[in-house]
């Protein structure tokens, strides 16, 4: 089976040979798993990162390096095996303990677990996506780093290699995020579609018939397609040429359609569906082996000759690694300034009065917190270059426009204010694409992304927010429109279940800020913490509140806090509410203490932030004696039994809104203050 792809020789063919047979074998021990598409990508991810991916496996965070997806995280040993190969710290004992516990190689790849793996995959769909971002965030910081370089000549130029299957592509997100990756002519994209026309339930043309190299042209990409050898085989010496003229492609994102048959060249199971996800069985493997050339009653075999041989690689990258060191060492004595940034940035490190421009918002003027919102990103972009983002195509609304930014857009755009430097993102009406760029841009390291659309719709971008916090990327999420009060447009676009169903998200952080003020203390802390976050804001105007008489808005950052004392040390009961509700818990307890019912109110913009602060200063704002106690928050109660306790009262809205104005609704939906009053007596009684 010696191919005739020049520099391959028969080692070559005896590596991916045992490659096959470790995929079989580890999915085999374990007794669950995917071993048909990681053995056939074998000769693939092999061909990848021997020869075209720019990588040392010495250093899996080298800034010059190429990245690596495997969208399909499902055939996580095709990247395992790999990562084995190269020599990233991946031993064979890793691979007999896949899907094990406390194993280096779990059933997907995990970021941050296992060196070498650049995102979490498995989500289908979400790698392809998040590619696009890693794509973006590369020209844009090259735009910060070193715009004057030629084209495809800086030190920063690198590829996003990817490799999807035909559930990737069937799911919607990939879509999204390839149409905007066509518009904004991502060379350095580089998608390898493993078209092998199975998944669970058999033949995907049951459901999946379009043309997808058409639709990938249409989009704007570069097409290649490269058919499967007639036994069956991956036709090696063309999918190696589409490689080569895949990396020559600098104008346009490239998808390699590779026709292939799973589990070749198990004799009864390739080209079936069973070995999607099914372990093969002993004798299949046995009978493989023999194919292949291997001994069958060997497992994990994988002589020392042949692992030498692949690990010649390392010898490669470090060499790789060496010029680039070269070019860099240059690069930082003639660009001392941006190697200073650069420096700042790798380090997630902050400028000195970085926050000095952001405003204090003065009382006695209502003002939205969407337009507060406005103004301190426009202040942080005064003093943050790696700070970019935008909007689903709702920038006036989120108010996430970074003024004079330029629009992120080719150099060949015909668009007003196009840059392909610029800092404004226009994802279009994508908000699930969105949530997968930022979480790109996010793990390509050295920018910081904003995103925002309604609330209602981060139902769209929910599985990018989960993989965010499951990542622990520093993603900011804008959602503006935050309840019943954006009025008229009624109940699909009126929020009611989104606050307890993001805060269920664990690692997410959920901000509904009070008033201007504590938006521009929540910015703060949101660029302090590096981690996931989504800030939620209101349409209508809210009251500046006063801070000579009420608490500091700088304790945004410990998630709640005393905002308005009782007339009492200890008080008879606690309002606590969040967002455009603390309006009303402070007209409420002005109320109550006319009624000698002395009563503290709350501000709790993020509950998980409070949850971080030790049980001293929690039970200082919600002091255990005190149990009478009532959350205001127009959605739903769910979660704020734990706050309450069980003498608690929740003012909440169980059901859908309705199309009104926004003091009408909340009128007739119950948050008044007699509502408010009548719920502390009950709490107290």
């Amino acid at each position: 089976m010696t191919s005739t792809l020049a520099g391959w020789t028969q080692l070559d063919d005896r590596v991916v040979a045992h490659a096959r047979a470790l995929a079989a074998d580890a999915v085999q021990k374990v007794g669950n798993g995917h071993p048909g598409t990681a053995m056939t990508l074998a000769p693939v991810a092999y061909a990848l990162f021997q020869r075209h991916l720019v990588h040392d496996p010495a250093d899996p965070h080298w800034l010059g390096r190429d990245r690596f997806i495997l969208s399909c995280g499902h055939s996580s040993l095709t990247l395992y095996t790999q990562l084995f190969l190269s020599g990233y710290g991946l031993e064979l004992d890793d691979l007999k303990k896949f899907r094990t516990w406390d194993s280096l190689t779990p059933g997907h790849p995990e970021y941050g677990h296992t060196a070498g793996v650049e995102m979490t995959t498995g989500p289908l769909g979400q790698g392809v996506a998040t590619a696009v971002g890693m794509a973006m965030a590369a020209r844009y910081e090259r735009g910060l780093l070193d715009p004057d370089s030629p084209k495809d000549a800086s030190l920063f130029d690198h590829n996003i290699w990817v490799i999807c299957s035909d559930g990737d592509l069937q799911e919607g997100v990939s879509g999204e995020a390839s149409s905007l990756a066509g518009t904004q002519e991502l060379g350095n994209l580089k998608v390898i579609y493993d078209d092998n026309r199975i998944s669970i339930e058999g033949d995907t043309h049951v459901s999946f018939t379009e043309d997808v190299s058409a639709r990938y042209r249409a989009y704007g990409w570069n097409v290649i397609d490269v058919a499967a050898a007639t036994d069956g085989n991956i036709e090696l010496v063309a999918l190696d040429a589409a490689m080569v003229s895949a990396k020559k492609e600098t104008s346009r994102p490239t998808l390699i359609r590779m026709h292939s048959v799973i589990a070749w060249p198990a004799p009864k199971a390739q080209g079936t569906s069973k070995s999607h996800g099914s372990a093969l069985g002993e004798s299949e493997i046995a009978a493989t082996k023999v194919v292949l050339g291997l001994n069958p009653e060997e497992t994990f075999a994988m002589p020392s000759e042949v692992l030498d041989h692949a690990r010649l690689v390392k010898a490669r990258g470090a060499q790789s690694h060496a010029s680039w060191n070269l070019r860099f060492d240059q690069w930082t004595q003639t660009h001392p300034e941006k190697a200073q940034l650069l420096t700042r940035l790798r380090n997630r490190e902050l400028p000195d009065q970085w926050d000095a421009s952001i405003p204090e918002f003065p009382a006695g003027k209502d003002v939205s917190t969407r337009a507060a919102s406005g103004h301190v990103i426009n202040a942080l972009a005064k003093t943050l270059p790696e700070f970019w983002g935008g909007s689903a195509d709702l920038a006036e609304s989120n108010n996430t426009t970074i003024e004079g930014g330029m629009s992120f857009l080719p150099t060949s755009s015909q668009m007003k204010d196009a840059d392909p430097y610029g800092r404004i993102i226009h994802f279009g009406i994508r908000e699930h694409a969105m949530g997968s760029i930022l979480n790109g841009i996010s793990l390509h390291g050295l920018s910081r992304s904003f995103g925002g659309t309604f609330l209602v719709f981060s139902d769209y971008m929910r599985p990018a927010v989960r993989l965010a916090a499951l990542m622990k990327l520093p993603s900011t999420f804008v959602w503006s429109h935050d309840s019943i009060g954006l009025g008229e447009d009624g109940p699909t676009h009126q929020p009611i279940e989104h606050f307890a169903a993001l805060r269920s998200i664990p690692g997410l952080a959920v901000i509904r800020p009070a008033d201007a003020n504590e938006v521009a203390h929540a910015w703060r802390s949101i660029i302090k913490r590096n981690s996931p976050v989504g800030i939620l804001l209101s349409r209508q105007n809210l009251p500046v509140y006063d801070r000579s008489i009420h608490g500091s808005a700088d304790q945004v950052d410990k998630g709640a806090y005393i905002l308005k004392e009782s007339s009492t040390a200890v008080p008879s009961v606690i309002l606590i509410a969040t967002g455009s509700e603390v309006a009303l818990a402070i007209e409420s307890a002005d109320l109550l203490e006319t009624q000698s019912i002395s009563t503290r109110v709350v501000s709790a913009p993020c509950i998980e932030w409070f949850n971080e602060q030790d049980a001293q200063y929690r039970d200082l704002v919600l002091p255990p004696s005190v149990r009478a106690r009532v959350s205001i928050e127009a959605g739903i109660a769910q979660g704020w039994r734990d706050i309450i306790g069980d003498k608690g009262v929740a003012i909440s809205i169980e059901h859908y809104g309705a199309s009104a104005s926004a003091n009408i609704l909340f009128k007739e939906f119950g948050f008044t203050t007699d509502a408010v009053i009548a719920a502390a007596k009950k709490a107290l009684s």
